[in-house]
């Protein structure tokens, strides 16, 4: 692997609406922690270095795409949840999995909240999916997840994109309401023209003159990842 390289080709840019930026990079992440501010340094204080170079690599990306707003950079530090708490004004999501990192961020004046994750095309580990999906979606990844006779294998690896979702479902979530929906109470029903739709718990926050009970958002599966992003309109 190569270290993080911007230069790749965008996965995220074309599934989020113009007033999202986002920065995203491939590769391998800094062997260091460097360029975090004091608080941020002083926050992944008593991580291994590992996690600490990955914590750096999110925000050197969170970094990039605050930029591409015109917002100065500043510390970025976990809230409760382990979440990005963004400047004021700005809402934004960072995700990372094996060679990718990448961070979406909007002015709350455009988007009220944003959710992406990104995992590796690949099989979840054997009793996972169990534990996340409810009984609806397990019935359609039983229809799904096998290609026909003769039609070629999946476009996707259908296990792994209902986990993706519901990362993103519930990263979007947290800070319209405050409260960590939890994988099981994201219901995913994913579509292979490219989007999904989520019914999260609840009739959730008011914005503007309706209730945000159900979304849709978009994925893309290539490069070997599959990325998903979902927003939330103000």
């Amino acid at each position: 692997m190569t270290p993080a390289d911007s230069s790749r080709r965008p996965l995220l840019g074309g599934l989020l609406p113009p007033a999202v930026a986002v920065s995203e990079a491939a590769g391998r992440p800094p062997a260091t922690a460097a360029g975090l501010f004091p608080a941020e340094e002083a926050a992944v204080r008593t991580a291994g270095p590992r996690r600490r170079a990955e914590f750096a690599a999110g925000r050197l990306r969170a970094r990039e795409a605050l930029a591409r707003l015109g917002v100065p950079a500043a510390p970025i530090l976990p809230g409760p949840a382990g979440e990005p708490r963004w400047p004021e004004g700005v809402t934004g999501s960072i995700t990372h999995c094996a060679g990718y990192w990448a961070c979406a961020v909007a002015r709350t004046t455009d988007v009220a909240a944003i959710g992406i994750d990104a995992e590796p095309d690949a099989a979840l580990p054997a009793g996972l999916i169990e534990k996340v999906a409810i009984g609806p979606e397990l019935m359609w990844l039983g229809r799904h997840a096998g290609a026909l006779p003769g039609a070629g294998p999946p476009a996707v690896c259908w296990d792994r994109l209902l986990f993706s979702a519901k990362e993103a479902a519930c990263k979007l979530w947290y800070p319209l309401t405050g409260q960590w929906p939890g994988l099981r109470g994201a219901v995913i029903a994913p579509a292979a023209t490219g989007t999904f739709t989520v019914r999260l718990p609840g009739p959730g926050p008011g914005t503007g003159d309706r209730q945000v009970a159900r979304l849709t958002g978009r994925w893309l599966a290539r490069d070997g990842l599959i990325v998903t992003a979902i927003v939330c309109a103000p």
